[in-house]
């Protein structure tokens, strides 16, 4: 029987596509910076930043000296309009998501969510409008490891005080985070509503799982 229903945040309750994107490649123009030799600097810094071992401006600074277009003002900008991307992908949330929450903690189920995310993204997720609804949260940047490291999936159901087998994980799919979610003993599900099949997106249906293919099918599926 289900007692608490885990999330994935990118992708599955917020998505970068609906808002404007700032990744590598925005971040190397605006830098003045060839986008294949920032992105060769940027991309081998993802783990570290994932866990808390470097900040956006850590990564940032080093990139700009390498480049020999490091400032501070340039940095601050860079960083300041990277959250504004990520505090913007909260503005457009699927008309679902919010009625889905309310109806999930009306109901009685835990609410958790499990993160890979940033510097720049742990403390907008905190200020979120959803971060309120979560009975745990466990961001890979605070935790010091990330999906699919079974431990950060421990630490969230020991915290809901509900055993992984009492769980239901829906995720886009990223990270090997169903399979990891599976091999827990959670049932685990594809969120594929924020899914375009005519975009470049980093995940795919994977029908090895069930698909969701709208956030109140959570609640038809555990009812």
């Amino acid at each position: 029987m289900i007692q608490a229903v885990i999330f994935d945040m990118f992708e599955t309750l917020i998505t970068h596509f609906q808002a404007p994107l700032y990744f590598g490649a925005q971040m190397a123009q605006d830098a003045g910076i060839d986008e294949e030799q920032f992105l060769a600097l940027w991309r081998p810094t993802e783990s570290d930043r994932s866990v808390g071992r470097l900040t956006l401006e850590d990564t940032l600074e080093m990139i700009l000296r390498s480049c020999g277009r490091y400032s501070e003002a340039l940095v601050q900008r860079l960083t300041a309009k990277r959250v504004a991307t990520k505090e913007a992908c909260f503005r457009h949330l699927h008309p679902e998501i919010l009625p889905m929450l309310s109806a999930l903690k009306e109901r009685g189920y835990r609410i958790g969510l499990i993160s890979n995310c940033y510097s720049e993204e742990a403390p907008v997720i905190r200020k979120s409008i959803l971060f309120p609804y979560f009975d745990a949260v466990c961001l890979s940047f605070e935790q010091g490891i990330q999906k699919p490291d079974e431990e950060i999936f421990y630490r969230c159901t020991k915290t809901l005080l509900v055993p992984p087998a009492a769980c239901l994980y829906v995720g886009d799919g990223g990270s090997h985070e169903l399979e990891a979610a599976r091999a827990l003993g959670m049932t685990a599900a594809q969120a594929v509503w924020y899914l375009h099949e005519d975009m470049t997106q980093p995940s795919q249906r994977n029908p090895d799982f069930l698909q969701l293919e709208t956030p109140l099918a959570v609640l038809d599926y555990i009812a």
